[in-house]
């Protein structure tokens, strides 16, 4: 969840300088900070619950799986954001040796809550896909049954969307795939 401060324009610089000392989380975008809210117990399930998936497939295969406070950069566009969960499988990039901004994502997953799902599938996907390392971002729905699946295929993005606890998400880009149980258990009254 997020919210936009009092409009007071920063240069990337200024901001991520300000950010590395904040005592809580801001993204940016054209020069304005958004207030990262608390998170609900089902966001935070979910979160974890796919990051577990994540890791338990690809901890072997070198990825490197996180979830919540590794920042990303989205240029040209020079905005910030902490995704729920962020995988990168390539050597990471980071904007500099603090090694806390990272520029190579290759799946970014976005936990969704009524106040974010029109941001997270709108403006902030748009700064997604300039990425140039991105292949599969993925949303998932915390009050229903939901997730939503955009693959790249070239310069565009293929839609698919999995409403049954009995589906299985797949993720080519990284080569895993995870029961919608999985994602809901605990969240759900039947995924348990």
């Amino acid at each position: 969840m997020s919210t936009l401060t009092a409009r007071t324009y920063l240069t990337p610089e200024a901001y991520l300088a300000w950010e590395r000392k904040a005592p809580f989380k801001n993204e940016y975008i054209k020069g304005q900070i958004i207030t990262m809210s608390g998170a609900s117990r089902a966001h935070n399930l979910i979160t974890m619950n796919i990051a577990n998936q994540f890791y338990n497939q690809l901890v072997a295969r070198g990825c490197e799986v996180y979830a919540g406070d590794m920042r990303v950069r989205a240029r040209p566009t020079d905005s910030y954001f902490y995704p729920d969960v962020v995988v990168v499988c390539d050597e990471p990039r980071f904007e500099d040796d603090t090694f806390d901004t990272l520029l190579n994502p290759i799946v970014v997953v976005e936990v969704l809550s009524r106040t974010t799902a029109a941001y997270d599938r709108g403006e902030k996907f748009e700064h997604y896909k300039q990425l140039e390392s991105l292949q599969e971002y993925i949303l998932i729905s915390q009050n229903r049954v939901c997730v939503e699946r955009y693959l790249r295929r070239d310069t565009r993005w293929i839609r698919t969307e999995f409403r049954e606890l009995d589906n299985v998400l797949p993720l080519a880009s990284i080569e895993c795939e995870v029961p919608l149980r999985a994602i809901y258990r605990r969240v759900m009254p039947d995924a348990s």
